[in-house]
């Protein structure tokens, strides 16, 4: 599919998006479901988050729940589903679950979420409730990983620790936004890449229709390390032109202040036009003001960008629905959907070194 084309369908999703959000705020819906179809309506009218949460007087946080409850349930996800319902489990039903879990032989904490708003009609606050009962049927967190040959582990702890010393001598003037770090990163995202596992009945096929599985979509992708908010882009491909034209969008967001890039060694990030830039932009300044620094994670080491951990969130999202995608142009507008702006927070993000936003000067930091 063109470009031309491709943008075509991408706006059609959105047009259809906002009618349906505008019919439903029409309705006179409840004020909480209201709050939460503004919230969605604004942010696809490309409204800053910033000014969303201070018109409607909401949270990232919340913006980013139901953005992904909108993309994946539509309307349905919006609405109180559960009404007057109880917080907390009764030690029976509790005995149920970690006896439904203790049967099973994979987990999933969306299933388990599920599982309880469904049978119980109970949506928990915090994922803490639900990680305690994973705890209480003997299971936990795991991952098996993949090795590659060629990574020093010595160059890898190496890295990191420059990386920290170096995000740490800058602190002040990151937690006070006149420097913005980002990670960046870049995905292909692959028509077939809505192919994956998913339940079935054993004397079943499930079969999803995919016209041409090479057919793909190139993204960069930026998380501000400060502010944890995700920034996509789609590109034609990944090449040193596009990698210069993104790093000059990132710029334009925050253009007052100076940036520092991480990201891995792909030729791209290193080639003439990218050297070209940074000798233009940064000519004329001491090296401690430079408007824009870039610095390499350790080769050979993926796993040390956050950002690897934010293209499979996505994709996972993608091929738990891929059976309800009908079109290339459909994935492409679910996985943006799913990530733009959004604001993440698990372990990765805080692995060198936390770091909070000041206010007059004061760090503002919340209460242990």
């Amino acid at each position: 599919m063109s470009p031309k084309k491709s943008a075509e369908k991408f706006v059609e999703h959105e047009v259809q998006a906002l009618w349906e959000l505008e019919n439903f705020i029409a309705s006179n819906p409840d004020p909480r479901e209201l709050k939460r179809a503004a919230s969605i309506r604004m942010l696809i009218e490309g409204v800053r988050r910033e000014t969303i949460q201070k018109i409607l007087g909401v949270s990232s946080p919340f913006i980013s729940k139901w953005k992904i409850n909108y993309a994946l349930h539509g309307i349905e996800g919006l609405r109180l589903n559960h009404q007057g319902s109880r917080g907390q489990l009764k030690p029976e039903e509790r005995a149920e679950v970690i006896q439904w879990l203790t049967n099973k032989n994979q987990w999933d904490l969306s299933e388990l979420s599920n599982y309880i708003a469904e049978r119980y009609q109970i949506e928990f606050p915090s994922k803490t409730s639900y990680y305690q009962l994973f705890n209480s049927a003997g299971i936990s967190w795991k991952k098996s990983p993949k090795k590659n040959p060629k990574r020093d582990e010595e160059l890898v702890k190496k890295k990191h620790q420059e990386i920290c010393e170096i995000l740490e001598e800058h602190r002040s003037a990151i937690e006070s936004r006149k420097l913005v770090v980002y990670l960046i990163d870049e995905c292909h995202l692959l028509w077939g890449d809505v192919c994956g596992y998913l339940w079935g009945r054993r004397n079943e096929r499930i079969e999803i229709p995919v016209v041409n599985q090479r057919e793909k979509q190139t993204y960069y992708g930026a998380v501000n390390y400060l502010t944890k908010q995700f920034v996509l882009r789609e590109y034609a491909r990944a090449n040193s032109e596009n990698t210069v034209a993104f790093l000059k969008d990132l710029q334009s967001l925050n253009p007052e202040a100076r940036h520092l890039i991480i990201w891995d060694g792909a030729s791209y990030h290193k080639y003439k036009e990218m050297k070209a830039y940074l000798e233009e932009i940064n000519q004329g300044s001491e090296r401690a003001e430079w408007p824009l620094t870039c610095v390499l994670f350790a080769p050979n080491a993926r796993q040390q960008n956050p950002v690897e951990d934010i293209w499979l969130h996505a994709k996972t999202w993608v091929r738990k629905f891929g059976n309800r995608i009908g079109s290339f142009s459909l994935l492409k507008w679910f996985f943006n959907f799913t990530i733009q702006e959004q604001s993440f927070d698990f372990p990765k993000l805080h692995k060198f070194g936390i770091f909070e936003p000041t206010l007059n000067g004061t760090a503002a930091r919340s209460n242990p």
